[in-house]
């Protein structure tokens, strides 16, 4: 994250990427549910729900985690700055990106499509992983972050109102072929900073998945006593005793 305090960036976007969320606040540390999950991107800090009363009038953005890691609605992302080709999920009804790399436990795959900046495996035709990685990759290659930042001057938490963020791993890839996004934007190809941010990926993993744990969970209430049109047959193949093994006669 050098780079990126370093850099000359908005201050908003430093602290968006370098904030512990999901830790106790310190103001609010003996309340319930203190966990900071809210950005204020006038104050450039993250807050928790207790904090959100003098902070109602500012551009607040509202932190997901997922899979441990933090994640921010395309939708909002869109709104503050160019995502193009990062990589998004759809998890709870909800398309997401990654905020920071996430480290990987091996190296990545030698063939196939990966990041730029960390190498981690990636769907065709996205070239990032998270939004970090893309800012990363232009500051070294670019050196400045202008043409891709966006001037947002209201942005406000869901309604009905603020969750806890905790997103369950129901991930859904993008089909294949599709551009839109939560704010409306579609793109087909082009440089980085092109288009709108593209969500392409794939379903068909998850649906076999689906149809392999259905048929795996049909499979087994066959077999359990009691369930299902096949019980009895089953309990009485279950109870069958192995016989004496009969010899075929000699001659």
């Amino acid at each position: 994250m050098n780079m990126l305090e370093y850099a000359n960036l908005p201050q908003w976007l430093v602290a968006l990427l370098t904030e512990k969320f999901f830790n106790a606040c310190i103001i609010h540390e003996d309340a319930k549910k203190n966990e900071k999950n809210v950005f204020c991107l006038d104050c450039c800090e993250g807050i928790c729900p207790h904090c959100l009363t003098p902070h109602r009038s500012h551009r607040l953005l509202q932190i997901r985690r997922y899979v441990y890691h933090d994640v921010i609605r395309v939708g909002d992302a869109d709104k503050l700055l160019d995502c193009a080709f990062v990589q998004s999920y759809t998890t709870n009804s909800a398309k997401v990106v990654f905020l920071n790399q996430r480290p990987q436990t091996r190296p990545g795959r030698g063939s196939g499509n990966s990041c730029i900046t960390c190498y981690r495996g990636l769907q065709d035709p996205f070239l990032f992983c998270s939004i970090s990685c893309k800012v990363q990759h232009i500051l070294r290659t670019e050196g400045k972050l202008t043409k891709y930042i966006y001037r947002c001057d209201y942005m406000t938490l869901p309604e009905p109102g603020l969750d806890d963020g905790q997103m369950t791993p129901d991930t859904v890839l993008e089909p294949v072929g599709s551009v839109g996004t939560e704010s409306g934007s579609s793109g087909s190809g082009g440089a980085v900073g092109e288009v709108g941010c593209r969500t392409i990926g794939c379903t068909a993993t998850t649906e076999i998945v689906r149809k392999k744990r259905s048929t795996l969970s049909a499979f087994r209430s066959t077999f359990q006593p009691g369930c299902g049109p096949g019980s009895g047959l089953s309990v009485s193949m279950m109870n069958r005793r192995k016989g004496t093994p009969q010899r075929s006669p000699l001659y």
